[in-house]
């Protein structure tokens, strides 16, 4: 297994699936392994896998540029930085620039299909968010309230990534809402092949809401588009208010963040005005809600969040459909 994020040998499962995805790995310490998917009609691509993240800021992308890998800056405190600005991954025998060059084609590759699935979603009227967090957030648990919200107001499917088990999915099909269930193995993210794979199992209608639960984690899903309108970060406040500044390229790709547990706040040391501040300070334009899950506290605004871009998304249907 990899010890950079956990992507490591395993079986990529798509619950309803007429075949698996088997994952194959070959591993260096620069986190570069291979993928070969098999078909049911018995076509195999491969391609490179790597998680070497880089920034999104031109400024810090300047930085990483002029930083090789053999500069690294080491304080007196004997902490050790390969790099300046957002995280990036450091291969003895690879120069930086070549680990970039990996990265686009993956990228490139994944955004491909991202582009199918955005277009599918525009031509059907479906406002899909992806919804990203560490483990233990309350993803789950806010998309179940989300749905019993909106029953008789919307139609809502989801997409479940986890590495293992039909948990989520399960309790997300106990509300009625069709769901389907993506175990990664030991693939730390989903990527716009997978979720495309899911929604040709679930047959979604026109102008449905598509929620999709990413696995935990506030790294390599950062990187990944999957076709959606939004990625929406859930921080819950018993995670600490400096998650922001630790992982900022997830941060920086969310448009918004969803401040989760504030029922608990009279029991935890969390400073939510810092937390927001650390927030707009890796995104100023990022959007921030403040709600509890359990209690329902702001739940509404976070409701009709959710409904506005299903508006938006049913308008471009019409649109399009005008233009034919």
């Amino acid at each position: 297994m990899c010890n950079v994020c956990g992507c490591g040998e395993g079986k990529t499962r798509i619950e309803g699936q007429a075949h698996d995805h088997d994952h194959p790995h070959v591993h260096t310490h620069s986190h570069v392994h291979e993928h070969e998917h098999l078909h049911a009609d018995g076509t195999v691509h491969s391609h490179a896998h790597s998680h070497a993240h880089t920034g999104h800021d031109p400024v810090h992308d300047a930085l990483h540029a002029a930083h090789t890998p053999h500069e690294h800056d080491h304080p007196a405190s004997g902490d050790l930085h390969y790099g300046l600005g957002p995280a990036h991954a450091h291969a003895p025998g690879l120069s930086q620039a070549r680990m970039v060059s990996i990265e686009q084609d993956i990228l490139a590759r994944n955004n491909a299909y991202a582009a199918a699935n955005r277009k599918r979603f525009a031509e059907h009227g479906i406002f899909a968010v992806n919804l990203v967090s560490s483990p233990g957030s309350g993803k789950t648990t806010l998309l179940v309230k989300t749905i019993e919200a909106l029953q008789g107001r919307a139609k809502v499917a989801v997409i479940e990534g986890d590495q293992q088990t039909s948990m989520d999915a399960d309790r997300i099909r106990a509300t009625g809402a069709p769901a389907i269930q993506v175990n990664t193995g030991r693939g730390c993210h989903l990527d716009a092949h997978m979720v495309g794979c899911a929604i040709e199992r679930l047959n979604l209608p026109d102008d449905s809401l598509l929620m999709i639960e990413n696995v935990g984690n506030l790294v390599c899903p950062a990187s990944f588009d999957l076709g959606e309108a939004h990625k929406v970060v859930i921080l819950s406040v018993t995670e600490g208010e400096d998650k922001p500044l630790k992982y900022p390229d997830m941060f920086y790709a969310a448009d918004l963040m969803l401040l989760n547990k504030v029922d608990l706040l009279p029991h935890l040391a969390f400073d939510v005005d810092r937390c927001i501040e650390y927030a707009r300070q890796i995104n100023p334009r990022i959007e921030v809600m403040v709600l509890s899950a359990v209690s329902g506290q702001g739940l509404q605004a976070w409701l009709a969040w959710l409904m506005a871009g299903l508006d938006r998304a049913r308008a471009t249907r019409l649109e399009n459909v005008d233009l034919l």
